[in-house]
């Protein structure tokens, strides 16, 4: 039986059926180039699937005000296929075997291949936006590209080492929760709200954003690869310490801190298995600690627009955040 998370995130995406397979054609023909490797490589991402949440997200941002429908579907494959470059360039740094089930794109074509078809998304994506002849639009992507480009550089710098918590949560921002806030930008942008609204829509989709990659570290220590579509505790094996781990490291012995620093030095589950780290963490109620902040961001993204007129879109976004916490893939 669907929980009522489930039931109403099948709703929104019923809701925006229509423009997400518009979108999903859209980033179809914009991944399409007269080099062959990339055509192929953005074909094997695009057939991977994903949630489609930044879309979605952007859409729903969009039709708080009146808009253009045309642009919120190009600005929706737009954010996409920035998500999408990001995956590429995300497996090559992290060697990454396998994506949402499937051999990743630089297992088939190799990392030099990868590296460039990832910098052709990225300036597709732009070549596309410059399209709105919107200054703001092309602002708010650069600061993006840039935040999330800062990230990566600084998530590399903190590979292996017990980071505090402020650290981690910079790092998931830049990586993953300044999309989702763009995203509801662009989308207010587009239905030219005022810049007190558009900071409320980003400040939701940047709250929502970390509440979705908090919950998304927490399952990687707890959900099974065939629901995970890669190994457990991939974010352990590549040197990446999360919420629920940072947690337990505030409050552990020193002979329990070595089993973690054994995993990150390692970059293995061998001299430590994946159950004395679960056990680990749920000897200090880590897990439960990191959706207890994942709820708390959540409800910080409700009340960032509760000042909005009530409407059908504004009840969908009302409801997102609880699909997020309650998701198990």
């Amino acid at each position: 039986m669907s929980s009522p998370a489930t039931s109403n995130g099948r709703e929104v995406f019923e809701l925006l059926r229509d423009e997400l397979a518009a979108i999903e054609r859209e980033f179809g023909r914009d991944t399409v180039s007269g080099v062959r490797a990339i055509t192929d490589i953005g074909e094997h991402l695009r057939a991977g699937g994903g949630k489609r949440i930044r879309p979605a997200l952007l859409l729903l941002s969009a039709k708080l005000f009146p808009h253009d429908e045309r642009s919120a579907v190009r600005l929706g494959a737009v954010v996409e296929i920035i998500h999408t470059a990001t995956l590429v360039h995300d497996d090559i740094i992290d060697e990454a075997k396998t994506r949402r089930g499937r051999p990743a794109a630089n297992t088939q074509w190799g990392n030099s291949k990868c590296v460039l078809a990832g910098d052709w998304l990225y300036m597709q994506a732009f070549k596309i936006a410059v399209q709105e002849r919107n200054f703001r639009v092309l602002d708010l992507l650069i600061d993006l590209t840039q935040k999330m480009v800062e990230g990566e550089l600084l998530q590399m710098e903190k590979l292996g080492k017990c980071i505090p918590l402020e650290e981690h949560l910079d790092l998931i921002f830049r990586k993953t929760a300044c999309l989702f806030s763009a995203s509801m930008r662009l989308g207010a942008v587009l239905g030219k709200a005022t810049e007190e609204q558009e900071s409320l829509i980003g400040d939701y989709g940047r709250h929502l954003g970390l509440a979705f990659q908090i919950v998304d570290d927490a399952l990687d220590l707890t959900a099974s690869e065939e629901v995970l579509g890669k190994p457990v505790a991939s974010d352990l094996r590549e040197g990446k310490v999360t919420m629920a781990v940072i947690h337990a490291l505030g409050r552990c012995t020193p002979a329990e801190r070595k089993l973690v620093e054994a995993v990150l030095e390692e970059r293995a589950l061998v001299s430590v298995q994946h159950g004395e780290i679960l056990n680990l963490l749920s000897r200090y109620g880590s897990i439960q600690y990191a959706y207890d902040e994942a709820a708390r961001h959540a409800e910080t993204a409700r009340k960032a627009i509760c000042s909005f007129p009530d409407s059908e879109i504004k009840r969908c976004l009302l409801g997102i955040p609880e699909f997020v916490i309650a998701r198990n893939s």
